[in-house]
């Protein structure tokens, strides 16, 4: 959650086209927040210690309540987006309101995900959002079109792509301007090999994976590489395949880009999901993907251009997919250079999408000089 509100902060500290003043953001957050990911045009105030998801019973603090709500009057916002889940953002939403203060709040998950502690909590922490945000912005049209049919005004709800990467600030501008560098011939990817990058958990198909893999097994042009923490021994269901390597630990960033640099396809086999920026990820570092049929998953992929949807736990179709990538490194490049021109035409969609939101939502407030908002106001972002 820190990274996506970090990348919300730093578009808006940003001017959005030429001619136009960059809005002044202050990102209220929790302290164990990664203050790299946050560009210098932020003011960053880490005020709250949050532990796990902010659905979590144990994170109700009504001091830490006060001292964030005080911190956001402090900060005389035009505009307060809560882009993260937490149980007092209800009570938040109800205080901006007496301050009238437009609101806007980013719901990412309509359902839990399989497992998940929180359960039925969701629906009615769902439900008091849709009732006390002014404005909701989602990552899946699908997604919004749910939501109006629950009856929210559809002038209530924007929809954006998800797009965020995964690194500090400085590591992303390096980044930016240059394209990374993909083998366009199979003699260029001598170990070629598939990526699993994300938290350990039982939700994102982490046994129909193995058990593909273990149908690969003994192809020595074939390997992947699962990344991340979590407890990977619960997951395995009969052993890890000799094809895989292991790196179950919090990856850093220059370990991160050199796996999406390297690698040749990005495989997410979730069972259930709402949505993922690794799938931008994949294509920002010209690499397409392996997506399941869940969520807002395949929104993001056009099929046998940026990459495949198959069912979820359809472990056949995903060694079909893996057979055929490794089979054709170059049609991979291929689809990796269209992966990379989707992600750039949808980031400036994106931005464009952001920009009238909060240029809407903005408006909602009384006695505001419009033109004189656009050029001075502030954005005010709080992720819990």
């Amino acid at each position: 959650m820190n990274q996506y509100t970090a990348d919300l902060a730093n578009c808006k500290g940003l001017p959005s086209e030429p001619g136009r003043a960059a809005l002044q953001v202050c990102a209220i957050t929790s302290r164990a927040a990664s203050p790299d990911r946050f560009g210098p045009q932020v003011d960053l105030q880490p005020v709250i210690d949050v532990q796990g998801t902010g659905l979590k019973p144990s994170n109700f603090n009504p001091v830490a309540l006060r001292e964030v709500y005080q911190a956001i009057i402090h900060s005389k916002p035009d505009v307060v987006h809560f882009t993260g889940p937490h149980l007092w953002n209800p009570i938040l939403l109800w205080l901006m309101r007496r301050a009238k203060i437009p609101t806007i709040h980013t719901i990412h998950d309509l359902d839990p995900h399989s497992g998940a502690s929180y359960g039925r909590l969701l629906y009615v922490w769902n439900n008091s959002i849709k009732r006390l945000a002014d404005h909701i912005l989602v990552h899946s049209q699908a997604y919004r079109a749910r939501l109006i049919a629950q009856g929210v005004a559809a002038d209530r709800v924007t929809y954006a792509p998800l797009l965020h990467l995964f690194m500090s600030y400085e590591s992303e501008q390096a980044l930016q301007n240059r394209l990374p560098h993909i083998p366009t011939n199979p003699t260029e990817c001598q170990t070629p090999f598939a990526l699993f990058f994300a938290r350990l958990e039982s939700y994102k198909g982490i046994d129909v994976l193995m058990a593909a893999l273990r149908q690969l097994d003994g192809n020595s042009q074939m390997r992947v590489v699962i990344a991340g923490k979590g407890d990977i021994q619960p997951l395995l269901n009969g052993g890890l395949p000799g094809n895989v390597e292991v790196r179950n630990r919090q990856i850093g960033d220059q370990e991160a880009i050199d796996l999406f640099s390297n690698c040749s396809v990005v495989v997410l086999p979730y069972l259930d999901a709402t949505q993922s920026a690794l799938i931008a990820a994949a294509y920002f570092f010209c690499k397409p993907v392996i997506v399941t049929r869940t969520g807002a998953l395949p929104e993001y992929v056009i099929p046998e251009e940026t990459g495949w949807i198959i069912e979820p736990r359809n472990s056949s179709a995903l060694v079909d997919c893996l057979r055929w990538a490794f089979n054709d490194l170059a049609g991979l490049a291929r689809m990796g250079q269209t992966g990379h021109s989707w992600y750039v035409a949808q980031r400036r969609l994106e931005r464009h999408a952001l920009q009238l939101m909060y240029d809407y939502v903005g408006r909602t407030k009384p006695a505001v000089d419009v033109e004189a908002k656009q050029l001075q106001g502030k954005m005010h972002v709080n992720d819990r």
